[in-house]
């Protein structure tokens, strides 16, 4: 036999084709336990893996199970900054303002009085005068808003015919500005050329020039809560729309199967599931009509000899009219505390009396 040439004739191992080669010790080589030549191990290495693509790691950008992470806070930055400048700061600026003579064109420098604002606010006949006033308008607009909305929601709820056009007409008073609002009942009102008393004398109800709504000073609060009540209904139904949309249909069928009729099927299935929206709702109606403002500003301002002014009005009034800030940023935070104070044992009462039942 001739010399072999370099390399010629060795046994090649770790190569494609050297299948069925033998390990040293007589055993095939399993996965992971022999690596071929330039590459890793074919099985999965054993031991701890580090930084596996399995989940994230633990400092991560959105956090950990131990806490949210610092980049958490960066998501949340551009909803919170406007929070802060635009709600947060004024309502502290405000409570400290609440506590000082602060006054418009004054040359002297602001100083801290204490209670001496809260002192004469509760002498002030005037603002006791407006917040009664404000009572009575936040109730008078708050509760038949509430049913009339009810039976509103109640009906747009049922099968009927053109029913998305009745909800669409129904939410239209919502689009509309407050103040494009007050403009138009303004017309409504209006003593010599107003659809009202064009109506009233259309049908024998009137003759020559009609009542003064907004003027009269027993017609004028009434006007006006008139106003709010339609200017507020389509919010109001909306939410008790979708409140009874989450009533489920086979309650009313099996009531009605056992022989319940309708004023009983809504006492017994329909109240009770909605009850939690009609309480919430409610609620904020009253916060909201409390603390009306431009509606009545543009319908009355405050007239006629201050019977309809409300207590947002003689604020504004203190503050723009006579330049009277530290007064009005009182009257501000008094207000806020006995709503809430109301408010409280409003809901209180109502829970309670849910957790009796």
């Amino acid at each position: 036999m001739g010399p072999e040439g370099p390399g010629r004739g060795r046994r090649r191992t770790g190569t494609k084709g050297a299948k069925g080669t033998r390990a040293p010790g007589g055993s095939r080589p399993g996965p992971g336990r022999l690596a071929p030549a330039g590459g890793p191990a074919r099985g999965p290495a054993r031991g701890p893996v580090h930084g596996s693509a399995r989940g994230p790691a633990r400092g991560s950008l959105l956090g950990s199970a131990h806490g949210p992470a610092r980049g958490t806070w960066f998501l949340v930055l551009p909803a919170l900054i406007p929070i802060l400048v635009l709600s947060v700061g004024p309502l502290l600026y405000g409570i400290a303002l609440a506590f000082t003579d602060a006054q418009s064109g004054r040359t002297q420098p602001t100083r801290w009085v204490g209670l001496l604002n809260f002192t004469d606010l509760f002498q002030d006949t005037l603002f006791w005068d407006s917040f009664r006033i404000g009572l009575v308008w936040a109730l008078g607009v708050t509760v038949p808003q509430f049913f009339l909305a009810l039976g509103l929601a109640l009906l747009l709820g049922q099968d009927l015919r053109l029913r998305w056009l009745a909800r669409a007409l129904a939410i239209i008073p919502w689009a509309m500005p407050e103040v494009v609002v007050g403009i138009m009942w303004r017309l409504v009102y209006h003593p010599d050329a107003g659809v009202l008393n064009e109506t009233l004398r259309s049908v024998g109800l009137g003759s020559g020039d009609g009542p003064d709504w907004l003027s009269g000073t027993a017609t004028a609060l009434l006007a006006v809560i008139v106003v709010g009540v339609w200017a507020g209904l389509p919010q109001t139904t909306v939410t008790l729309l979708a409140g009874l949309q989450n009533v489920p249909r086979e309650l009313h069928e099996a009531a009605a199967m056992d022989g319940a009729g309708a004023w009983r099927r809504f006492r017994t299935v329909t109240w009770p599931a909605i009850k939690p929206v009609a309480l919430a709702v409610s609620a904020l109606n009253f916060i909201w009509n409390f603390n009306s403002f431009a509606l009545v500003f543009v319908l009355t301002d405050g007239g006629p000899g201050g019977r309809t002014r409300l207590p947002m009005l003689f604020a504004y009034e203190e503050a723009f009219r006579y330049g009277q800030f530290g007064y009005a940023a009182a009257m501000g935070l008094a207000m806020v505390a006995v709503v809430s104070v109301l408010l409280a044992v409003y809901l209180s009462r109502r829970l309670r009396g849910e957790d009796d039942r």
